[in-house]
């Protein structure tokens, strides 16, 4: 346990920190389950929508430290091929 005043404005920054991170990576995840959902149905067009919401969402995330920027790009690229593929299919 934290001894010193300091250390334990610290351990109180951490847990806000963490608790704020924790809603925000639950924001992303669920805007990338609806894209998955709509890719999974083969519905190019929702798919599209749901892209639409979950990229600028996650872009903010890697923007405020939560993803790291290259994950961030990789799964919104990735997204972005699966739902191109529905369309040529």
């Amino acid at each position: 346990m934290a001894n010193t005043s300091s250390a334990k404005k610290a351990v109180r920054q951490i847990e806000r920190r963490t608790a704020v991170n924790k809603a925000r990576r639950t924001r992303v995840r669920s805007t990338l389950r609806v894209v998955e959902e709509a890719i999974a149905s083969g519905d190019q067009a929702a798919a599209l929508t749901a892209l639409a919401v979950a990229e600028p969402t996650m872009m903010k995330a890697v923007g405020n430290g939560v993803f790291h920027k290259n994950t961030g790009a990789r799964k919104i690229s990735r997204l972005s091929q699966r739902i191109k593929a529905l369309g040529a299919a």
